[in-house]
């Protein structure tokens, strides 16, 4: 991957990878899941709760890597092997494995698939009854023969065992390959060898079982991820007009009837209610949007917005941002740490800061709240249903009451109370003839 992060905590759709397989695993009805982390234990703080640790302390092979485990494996449990880089796994193909392993009465069963290019995947040799007879690892130069790298059914590194077999042909594993590690797959011919039945389940859908390896392959597991979420949400009631353009994480809510329009994305815990319309191009990351808002060509990070709510186009709402019903955030509006309230309006150019806005308040064009001396932030309270001029400026702390006005132009210092008429600013004076003697000025005697 050519990367700090560790391979399997790379992001799918807003997810870490390696959380997708647990998930898949737990969703399949797994009695527990134990996941194989290295010395630094950096996998840890990725993991949902119940999930067992173990610590492999030589990265050693995938044979290593379950040893690693073994204390926690239940020798009267089957055990399904999953791998932490192949995110796509479903419970459903989990499901199909274990019933596969179970009618077959075997001592492991691997899952399989066909690929047109097996390029870096280890081969499946099969016996002349059909049952897997080993696999070859194609890594290194020398693991395997040409005829085994022509073979184009591989190993998707998930495997089905009877827990006893397992432990026992654990013990077997031998590093005789040209890397020097210990391969799961060696366990197999341990298990013919011992007399036990080894089978195969050959999975129809490929996608299911693609590897990561680098951030090519990332992109094509992200790619193929993003449409099941897509799809997931359009079956439950959501429009997505433009599934190509559109990004939606696996933790993202969306109600029935929303409208995704094209360029949208959305990221993190970010829920939508119904019938709402998100987009163009808006991008909402951890944010709430109530039912039936509005949001275009908007950026939000950690805001609220709520039920009815109009919002953009060109509006940035950074965190702390709550818009209450039926509000309004318009062009090219910002808005930090603020409460907006029901049916207030802030409708063009302006920035509202560290605020509170009373409900069916109007804010003109070009309000700003000057919400920081040089040292601290404070507030600016502003009551309902507050009319404010075009170009009026609030420097906090200051408080307008209820049914206050601001006069256009103003910078509002002191309180206003409530119904009264807030002036601050310099009265216009005319001065006559100014052109004319700007025109005839002396240019070198300066500006």
């Amino acid at each position: 991957m050519r990367s700090a992060v560790p391979k399997v905590l790379h992001p799918v759709c807003g997810r870490p990878m390696i959380e997708w397989v647990v998930r898949a695993g737990l969703d399949a009805g797994a009695g527990k899941i134990v996941v194989v982390d290295n010395p630094r234990r950096r996998l840890g703080e990725s993991l949902p709760d119940g999930v067992v640790t173990a610590i492999q302390e030589q990265p050693n092979g995938t044979g290593d890597a379950v040893r690693a485990a073994a204390s926690e494996i239940d020798p009267d449990q089957p055990v399904v092997v999953l791998a932490g880089d192949v995110p796509l796994i479903t419970p459903e193909a989990i499901d199909a494995l274990l019933a596969g392993h179970q009618a077959a009465g075997a001592a492991a069963t691997m899952a399989t698939m066909e690929l047109d290019d097996p390029a870096g995947y280890g081969r499946v040799v099969r016996a002349a009854d059909g049952s897997v007879e080993r696999v070859v690892e194609t890594k290194a130069p020398g693991d395997a023969t040409d005829a085994e790298r022509a073979i184009r059914e591989v190993n998707t590194g998930i495997f089905a065992f009877d827990g006893a077999r397992l432990l026992e042909a654990l013990g077997d594993l031998r590093p005789h390959n040209a890397q020097g590690e210990l391969y799961l797959p060696d366990v197999l011919p341990a298990l013919r060898g011992r007399g036990h039945a080894v089978a195969a389940h050959v999975i129809a859908d490929p996608t299911l079982t693609l590897g990561v390896n680098d951030r090519v392959d990332l992109a094509e597991v992200v790619r193929h991820a993003q449409r099941r979420v897509l799809e997931a949400h359009m079956s439950a009631g959501v429009t997505v007009v433009a599934p190509e353009t559109t990004t939606v994480d696996a933790d993202v809510t969306i109600g029935p009837d929303t409208v995704l329009e094209p360029g949208t994305t959305l990221r993190g815990a970010t829920t939508v209610g119904e019938g709402a319309v998100i987009g163009p191009l808006t991008t909402l990351i951890d944010t709430r949007v109530g039912d039936g808002a509005t949001v275009l060509h908007t950026y939000a990070t950690g805001a609220d917005v709520g039920a009815g709510t109009a919002v953009g186009p060109f509006a940035y709402l950074r965190p702390g941002a709550r818009l209450e019903a039926k509000a309004k955030a318009g062009t090219f509006v910002e808005i930090k740490n603020a409460t907006i309230g029901a049916g207030a309006k802030v409708p063009h150019l302006s920035y509202i800061g560290d605020a509170d806005v009373g409900e069916g308040s109007n804010l003109g064009a070009g309000t700003i709240t000057a919400n920081y001396d040089g040292r601290r932030k404070h507030r600016t309270t502003i009551g309902a249903r507050v009319r404010g001029g075009v170009h009026t400026s609030f420097v906090a702390p200051v408080t307008v009451g209820d049914d206050a006005y601001t006069a256009a132009g103003s910078v509002i210092t002191e309180d206003v109370p409530d119904g009264a008429l807030g002036v601050a600013r310099e009265r216009q004076r005319n001065v006559l003839g100014y052109a004319e003697r700007a025109a005839t000025r002396d240019p070198d005697a300066g500006a």
